[in-house]
C-alpha cells in the first residue's frame, strides 16, 4: 500500500512539474508572438492567465484521477460548473453575464485599450477612449477627462461606433 502512495506522489509530482514547464514555454512563445505581431501586452497578460487557469485545471483534474476519484463524482462536479456557465451566458443582469461579456469583449470584438468608442444610445450618447476592459467593467476616459465605467454586459447590448484615433 505503501509502494503504491510513493508511485501516486511520483505520477502527480511528475505532472505537476510537466504542467510548469509547458507553462513557461507558453509564456515564452506567448512573448514571442507579441513582438512578432505587436500585439498590446495587457492581451498577452490575459491570455497567458486563461491559458495558466485552464492548465491548471487540467493539472487538477489528472491528479484527481491519479488518486482515485470517482467519476461519478468528477462528473457531478463538472456538471455543476457548466450549469453556472450556462446561466452566465443567459442572465442579463447578473454579475456572472458582466464576466462572459468581458470574455468575449477580449476575444472577439473589434476594439481595444486605447481605442476611441461612442455607445450610441437614443437620448444621450457616450464617448471616450477605452483605459480598461476589466472581469466586470469597461472604463472609458471622456474628452472631459471624466472616468466612466460601464459593465460588460450593456457594451454587448448597445451600438457601438469606433476608431483608433480621437473622434
Amino acid at each position: 500500500m505503501e509502494f503504491l502512495n510513493h508511485f501516486k506522489i511520483l505520477e502527480s509530482v511528475i505532472v505537476i512539474a510537466v504542467a510548469f514547464i509547458l507553462r513557461f514555454f507558453i509564456t515564452k512563445s506567448l512573448r514571442k508572438i507579441q513582438l512578432k505581431f505587436g500585439f498590446q501586452n495587457a492581451r498577452i497578460v490575459v491570455t497567458n492567465k486563461i491559458i495558466s487557469i485552464l492548465m491548471y485545471l487540467t493539472v487538477i483534474v489528472v491528479v484527481a484521477f491519479i488518486w482515485g476519484v470517482d467519476e461519478q463524482q468528477l462528473l457531478i462536479y463538472v456538471s455543476s460548473f457548466l450549469t453556472i456557465l450556462g446561466i452566465a451566458f443567459f442572465a442579463q443582469w447578473s454579475i456572472l453575464s458582466n464576466i462572459t461579456a468581458g470574455i468575449i469583449l477580449y476575444i472577439n470584438y473589434p476594439v481595444k485599450i486605447g481605442d476611441f468608442i461612442t455607445i450610441l444610445e437614443k437620448d444621450n450618447n457616450i464617448t471616450g477612449e477605452i483605459r480598461d476592459i476589466g472581469a466586470f467593467f469597461i472604463t472609458l476616459r471622456t474628452p472631459e477627462k471624466e472616468l466612466i465605467t460601464l459593465p460588460n454586459s450593456i457594451i454587448l447590448q448597445k451600438n457601438i461606433k469606433y476608431s483608433p484615433q480621437p473622434l
